[in-house]
């Protein structure tokens, strides 16, 4: 219980803290704490995962959409 980041998005919940206290231990969480942590983590390797996307070789990308020319009558 050390991160500021979950302290502060615990406090600012107001309303819905209740909502997501059952959706936390729902989902299998001890505490709404962990479960705030837990989603943070998901967020950070999500963007991680969408730079390393943005990353790739876009000539390999154009390759694999290219699609194939289709013949001018039915029964070729």
């Amino acid at each position: 219980m050390n991160n500021p980041q979950v302290l502060e998005i615990i406090e600012n919940l107001k309303g819905r803290r209740n909502y997501e206290e059952k959706k936390a231990s729902k989902l299998g969480f001890n505490s709404l704490y962990t479960y705030i942590e837990n989603k943070i983590l998901k967020e950070k390797e999500a963007e991680a995962a969408k730079i390393l996307e943005q990353s790739a070789p876009k000539e390999e990308v154009i390759e694999a959409e290219k699609p194939e020319k289709k013949k001018s009558c039915s029964c070729c």
